[in-house]
């Protein structure tokens, strides 16, 4: 059993217990629940922003802790102050030291917000809505084509945008009209191996007019470049920013480099 096997186990009696404890009808109830949400499709379409999804962190099975100190709070809002164009906030408490409390603290910032966990069931969707999130990831390797039809659909029924998350070609057969975002994780999720590559090639057989995003292995202006040049309009990077002793100085720097590279 690989480890993107032992997560989605453990995911489903993770599932199973949340919703003995808190129904549908009672997250429907949340106040968050109801707010308008922000369009990371607008968001990446934006020529004047950055198209980098900024990601909160702690940890991850493949590189243990990475940043166990750092304040939700204060490094979303610097993220949001210095231009990301949308955060991303793992809400995996086993594997990844996430929240959903951390996605509710992050919600003070007035940007998109991606829910990173892994998706398999209409419940978690709904509890992505209640805590706040505006775009839910759904990761086609441990889900069947129809599976994510039914999730995207689910989504944006509750006016929540969905960003599907390939990393190889067998997988391009999940993209449908309900997933206008499509992402490439450079991170074989069995292996953890990172190839750049894989976005750049895959990049080239995802259908016209989705919104391409490239994700994992992000460490250097020159690289978002290269994908923008691709076609790519958003850039998921997390790792290269939370192991720093300072995330928030680390994602300024990136992005004074990034907007002097592109003038």
């Amino acid at each position: 059993m690989n480890i993107l096997d032992k997560i989605i186990a453990h995911k489903k009696t993770e599932v199973a217990i949340a919703k003995e404890k808190v129904s549908i009808e009672e997250l429907i109830q949340n106040e968050l629940f109801s707010r308008p949400v922000f369009s990371l499709k607008q968001f990446l379409l934006d020529e004047t922003k950055t198209g980098i999804i900024a990601e909160f962190k702690r940890q991850s099975p493949s590189k243990g802790i990475i940043n166990n100190t750092a304040d939700v709070e204060e490094v979303t809002s610097g993220y949001t102050l210095y231009g990301a164009s949308c955060l991303s906030v793992l809400t995996d408490e086993h594997f990844f030291g996430g929240s959903s409390n951390d996605l509710r603290k992050a919600r003070v910032n007035n940007i998109p917000i991606l829910r990173k966990d892994f998706m398999i069931d209409e419940y978690q969707v709904a509890e992505a809505r209640a805590m706040g999130a505006d775009v839910i990831l759904l990761i086609a390797a441990c889900l069947t084509p129809e599976r994510v039809k039914e999730l995207a659909t689910f989504a944006r029924s509750l006016q929540l945008e969905v960003l599907l998350e390939i990393h190889n070609e067998e997988e391009l057969k999940h993209i449908c009209d309900e997933t206008e975002m499509v992402g490439v994780n450079n991170r074989d999720l069995k292996t953890f191996a990172v190839d750049i590559n894989r976005s750049i090639e895959l990049g080239k057989k995802i259908p016209v007019g989705k919104i391409k995003i490239a994700e994992s292995g992000i460490n250097d202006v020159e690289t978002i470049c290269t994908f923008r040049r691709a076609g790519f309009r958003g850039f998921l990077i997390g790792e290269n920013f939370m192991k720093q002793p300072n995330p928030t100085i680390a994602f300024a720097a990136f992005v004074e480099q990034l907007n002097a590279k592109v003038q």
